[in-house]
């Protein structure tokens, strides 16, 4: 029971702080980035009609779904093949995504968490849905990516590869805050029209989730170190 309300109450500061992080982010850049004089914004609604459900799918289908998994296949399908090279392909006596995780080891513990977990987040930029497969593939040194359906088992596979109250944290606070994923991106290319601010929408979160995980970690260790 005092698990279960802890991980309650861990996930809604979690958001609360996704919340608060995006009035900070928005008062910071209308300063900077973005200050100037505040433009006007008008609604105008257009005349009420009854609704075609025929149409109304066909549009929602052909405008958002088949446009959103196109582009979803055009970036996935590369990175997918990146992903099984890095796993497959062995240099000395380990693959390629092992010797990428272990140069990011260093930098990833100061953020909580270890290399692996910081190639995943790396390697899911085409689609953050795959992050933890990518994660559980590198822990069992598995070739394809993986889905472990029992809770249990995956908890204990993460337990095994080192990860504790801190990383777990550290994980859903760079979730919460890093990159958009590349659709999101392709979205904000098309929408605006620039290469400065898609990195701009790139750089921001992801410089903040570094930042607030590493501040987070430094903090939850000098608690650890003087309790313990």
């Amino acid at each position: 029971m005092g698990g279960s309300f802890l991980s309650a109450a861990i996930l809604t500061l979690v958001i609360i702080m996704g919340v608060v992080f995006t009035f900070i982010t928005s008062k910071i850049l209308s300063k900077t980035l973005l200050r100037g004089m505040p433009s006007s914004f008008t609604l105008e609604l257009p005349p009420y009609r009854m609704p075609q459900i025929g149409t109304v799918v066909v549009r929602s289908v052909l405008d958002r779904t088949l446009f959103v998994l196109g582009r979803a296949v055009a970036v996935a399908a590369p990175a997918g093949l990146v992903i099984w090279v890095m796993a497959n392909l062995t240099v000395g006596d380990a693959t390629l995504l092992a010797h990428c995780s272990g140069f990011l080891d260093p930098f990833a513990n100061l953020m909580g968490m270890d290399g692996v977990i910081l190639l995943a987040f790396i390697l899911g930029f085409p689609a953050n849905e795959i992050v933890i497969p990518i994660i559980i593939m590198s822990y069992m040194a598995q070739g394809n990516l993986l889905e472990i359906h029992n809770i249990a088992e995956l908890k204990q596979l993460f337990t095994d590869n080192g990860w504790d109250f801190i990383t777990a944290v550290s994980v859903m606070i760079f979730t919460l805050l890093h990159w958009p994923c590349s659709t999101a991106c392709l979205t904000i290319k098309k929408e605006t029209g620039s290469l400065k601010w898609t990195a701009v929408s790139i750089l921001v979160p992801t410089l903040i989730g570094i930042a607030v995980c590493i501040s987070f970690t430094a903090i939850a260790r000098g608690i650890v170190w003087v309790l313990g």
